[in-house]
């Protein structure tokens, strides 16, 4: 064989592995959004969310992780806005929780559902949506407001081939990185409450300047779930995204440097995203 042709072969082949190599070097692109359970039906917000990921996979391929955040305790945020169908009236849907103490504190995947509560809202959907969103609602076997709010989701088929990865499971917890700001998940009369981590104690904010003041007790990991300002660097720590999908209002608090290897894209636009999302079933 000519000398030439053993060189361009041998060019050739180094080429080829060096493609090889960079192929393997580029990480598959993992495109996350997150948001705590926000309704019976997912505000629109999050409908956004999710369709943005879609779009964006479509681009550039990868997976889709949801963030599922539903360590948060706020009960403001599973609150449900429909339309009545023949009116055009809104109403306004929440769970009933079992106390005022686990309403406050007590993190959405330890809120209660209350039996009464959802034969009494099913009568009540029926008023907002089509039979069979209500007989979605009425086949929900789920012990807490998390549970039930993810699996109306994954009723609706919104969720379908996407992971769900929860702020609340304790796998998730353990390979989460150490923060500095946080909550701890602790027993207090009887409830599971959140507690911010204070200086020398554990506080439950009551409004305003008053707290319930909790004995700071040792905890590890599996207890803690990150704050507004630590939420985002202790998801990355374990999901490890190259995309996240914000919503409108996150960039506000969310600090790019905590981290710096991701591309952030703000949800698409959406009309009344504060409101339910009801497909046409």
């Amino acid at each position: 064989m000519a000398l030439w042709a053993v060189r361009a072969r041998s060019t050739g082949t180094r080429r080829h592995a060096l493609r090889a190599n960079v192929t393997k070097r580029m990480p598959s692109p993992v495109i996350c959004f997150g948001q705590q359970p926000c309704g019976i039906f997912p505000r629109r917000f999050l409908f956004a969310k999710i369709q943005t990921a879609r779009r964006l996979q479509k681009e550039i391929g990868g997976e889709i992780v949801f963030f599922y955040h539903d360590s948060d305790h706020d009960p403001r945020e599973t609150v449900t806005i429909l339309r009545e169908t023949h009116t055009g009236k809104q109403r306004r849907l929440n769970f009933s929780f079992a106390n005022k103490l686990q309403k406050e504190f007590s993190p959405l995947f330890a809120k209660r559902v209350l039996p009464e509560w959802k034969e009494k809202t099913a009568e009540q959907l029926g008023q907002c949506v089509t039979a069979p969103l209500v007989e979605h609602f009425r086949q929900i076997e789920a012990g807490n407001v998390a549970d039930f709010c993810l699996g109306m989701y994954e009723r609706m088929g919104l969720l379908d081939g996407i992971k769900v990865m929860r702020s609340g499971a304790e796998s998730f917890r353990k390979r989460a990185a150490a923060i500095d700001d946080y909550f701890v998940d602790v027993r207090y009369e009887d409830e599971l409450v959140r507690a911010r981590r204070g200086a020398d104690c554990l506080l439950l904010h009551k409004g305003g300047d008053a707290y319930i003041r909790l004995p700071l007790e040792e905890h590890g990991a599996p207890q803690i779930s990150p704050t507004r300002d630590t939420r985002l660097r202790w998801m990355q720590s374990v999901i490890g995204c190259t995309h996240y999908v914000n919503g409108a209002g996150e960039m506000k608090y969310l600090n790019k440097e905590d981290a710096p290897e991701v591309e952030f894209i703000t949800r698409d636009e959406i009309s009344e995203s504060d409101c339910a999302y009801v497909p046409d079933l």
